[in-house]
């Protein structure tokens, strides 16, 4: 092996448990992630809801996808009691 290799390979040792950290501290402040219905009214990440767009019900759950809240579609119609 060469010296170069074996010495690049002791620094990436050395400096993996620093790089697994997030790096913060025990009083990181994350931001809160939610959506939004039509009314502007917040909504947790997890609340089913009908929604209608465009003429066309479904319902929808609110889920993260790439780091952003969004309403995904789970199923046509929606349920009346």
């Amino acid at each position: 092996m060469r010296p170069g290799a074996i010495i690049c390979a002791a620094v990436l040792t050395a400096a993996l448990p620093a790089l697994a950290s997030d790096g913060g501290t025990a009083d990181t402040i994350w931001p809160d992630c939610y959506c939004t219905d039509r009314e502007g009214e917040r909504r947790e990440l997890g609340t089913v809801m009908c929604m209608v767009v465009d003429g066309r019900s479904f319902l929808a759950r609110c889920e993260m996808s790439l780091n952003n809240p969004m309403w995904r579609d789970m199923s046509e119609g929606c349920l009346a009691s």
